[in-house]
């Protein structure tokens, strides 16, 4: 099977990123599976990043192949730039030493959101100091170059906590200038989701679209009708998929989610991976 190849990759797509200016408007690149780089008056947020072929490696050979479905965007290395990277929860394609640790050793000021019921299993895989990831949990803000972050629940499959009542599944809302964006980690449908985000009139909500099937060994998210008609409830002024077109077994095709947007009149954006979106 050929890879999909990005709309754009590699110096061509730095080039992209790096050349966007604006006092008014931001852009957003998908990177890939729940990837995604913002880029506000000069200042650089990335969501999730899964820049490798760590898992592919990992499963190589066993019963669960995570064959890879396309190209690598970048080299993580490459993003030198960045003033907050997020992890949304534990699993590798949200929390990639491979992809993060080139990250945060060549950007010597970052801050690094994780949720804070994860920060001993995060700082034994990265191999950071304890007190270097910024946790967050539910309703907890933190704030730095121009974005507000504040940790909503994510329930992949559960909405699971430690004991001291602390997510392990998190999703982000940021707010910066006058906008609000979401991004969701992995979650499935959960009671009084819509109440938190609709709070925050989101602009843009990143949503997962794999849906949630048992037969696949792993944990689900919104399939293209959940997201879509959560996209609906909370007024999300554009709603963009993500965690879908890396790997074989656990994918889902965009069209399904655009005709489920054109039902429940939602606007969207099916980005390519590498593809830009300024907003508004």
């Amino acid at each position: 099977m050929e890879l999909i190849k990005p709309k754009q990759k590699d110096t061509i797509l730095l080039n992209d990123i790096q050349s966007f200016e604006s006092n008014t408007r931001f852009k957003v690149w998908w990177l890939a599976q729940s990837g995604f780089l913002i880029k506000w008056r000069g200042r650089y947020l990335l969501f999730d990043p899964y820049l490798s072929d760590t898992l592919t490696c990992k499963y190589q050979d066993t019963d669960k192949p995570h064959t890879r479905m396309s190209e690598l965007v970048i080299n993580p290395a490459a993003l030198s730039f960045i003033d907050i990277v997020t992890s949304s929860h534990n699993h590798t394609d949200h929390l990639d030493a491979d992809t993060l640790i080139p990250i945060i050793k060549n950007n010597k000021d970052i801050k690094f959101i994780i949720p804070e019921a994860n920060r001993e299993f995060v700082v034994n895989r990265i191999g950071c100091p304890k007190d270097f990831p910024v946790g967050l949990n539910d309703g907890l803000t933190y704030g730095h170059a121009g974005f507000k972050i504040t940790g909503v629940p994510a329930a992949h499959n559960d909405i699971e906590r430690n004991e001291k009542r602390q997510c392990k599944f998190m999703g982000y809302v940021v707010q910066f200038g006058h906008f609000a964006v979401y991004h969701s980690g992995d979650t499935v449908w959960f009671v009084g989701l819509e109440e938190i985000l609709t709070a925050y009139k989101i602009d843009i909500a990143f949503l997962p679209i794999n849906g949630n099937k048992p037969e696949r060994k792993v944990a689900g998210n919104l399939n293209p009708e959940e997201a879509a008609w959560l996209g609906k409830v909370i007024g999300a002024k554009l709603v963009i998929p993500h965690h879908y077109h890396l790997f074989e077994f656990n994918t889902e095709d965009p069209k399904n989610f655009e005709t489920q947007c054109y039902q429940y009149k939602v606007n969207y954006k099916i980005l390519e991976m590498g593809e830009g979106l300024v907003y508004p």
